[in-house]
């Protein structure tokens, strides 16, 4: 995939990202997350304490894969580095904005107030490579 097509297919529809982060005694933890784009940078929100929270403030590698598993399947996957803020307006309007992606335009403001509490900080992980297939049963 070229770099616009990856991110096409990154906006695509309501698949979710699955987060690979590594725990304090390098087991690696996998688990699906709702997010969306802005620009090349993977913005998803989460629970301070959760283990992926926690696993990202202390150490802000982390790997993402998206899929398609209807035949002729297709994969973007990306390794970069996370971020976070701390920012209220910022993290209302991300939860809003990922709200609105996964549960309708007409749900997104009653997301962004649910999601967008203090303990619940957006990640940001920009890339550092993206690598995508398409059609790969074609």
């Amino acid at each position: 995939m070229t770099p616009d097509q990856a991110r096409a297919f990154l906006r695509a529809g309501t698949r979710t990202a699955k987060v690979a982060t590594l725990g304090r005694d390098g087991q690696p933890h996998v688990v699906p997350v709702w997010f969306v784009l802005d620009g090349d940078d993977v913005v998803f929100t989460t629970h301070e304490a959760s283990v992926k929270g926690r696993a990202l403030r202390r150490d802000p590698r982390v790997s993402l894969c998206v899929d398609d598993e209807r035949p002729p399947y297709a994969f973007v996957t990306l390794h970069g580095t996370a971020s976070i803020t701390t920012d209220l307006d910022e993290l209302r309007r991300w939860a809003t904005a990922i709200g609105g992606r996964y549960m309708g335009a007409d749900r997104a403001d009653e997301f962004g107030r649910r999601n967008g509490v203090p303990g619940e900080p957006p990640f940001r992980v920009t890339p550092t490579a993206i690598v995508g297939r398409d059609a790969m049963a074609a």
